[in-house]
């Protein structure tokens, strides 16, 4: 089955260490799916919690749908994931005694389906954030060479 990716959130993989992935349906009303097909949506400051032994998507923009009518649902409302339930208690288990966050990666169509990819992470310390950054200016530095001397 093919995947077309539509956002990512590169805020997640700069401010938390992702250790491990889930892919979640999300429960979608009205023209939501024609708009994410557009590409009108944005995860920045999104993140999941479980509510009621359920996970939760909040503050997951998606832009109303331009020749949608009245009924377009609220931009910012809370969506429902739809994961395992056994998947569900390992992500509680780990949440309540590791001190992990729920933080969406990617937002991607399998099929005609929407997906959100959520990630299993630890917030990163600014020495982290730093760190990363020097690797990243050196392995630029690093590609910069070999290309020139090809």
């Amino acid at each position: 089955m093919t995947q077309k990716i539509i956002a990512t959130n590169k805020k997640a993989y700069h401010d938390f260490t992702i250790e491990e992935t889930f892919d979640a349906g999300v429960v979608l009303e009205g023209c939501e799916v024609k708009s994410i097909r557009n590409g009108k949506i944005t995860l920045k400051d999104s993140f999941a919690r479980v509510k009621n032994n359920e996970l939760w998507l909040f503050n997951c923009h998606i832009n109303p749908y331009t020749q949608g009518n009245r009924y377009n649902p609220d931009p910012e409302r809370d969506r429902k994931l739809l994961l395992k339930k056994q998947e569900i208690h390992r992500i509680i288990g780990k949440i309540e005694v590791k001190g992990y966050t729920l933080v969406p990666t990617k937002v991607y169509l399998s099929g005609q389906y929407v997906k959100i990819q959520l990630g299993l992470a630890k917030a990163k310390k600014n020495h982290d954030k730093r760190e990363d950054l020097k690797n990243k200016a050196v392995k630029k530095e690093m590609d910069r060479a070999l290309n020139q001397r090809a």
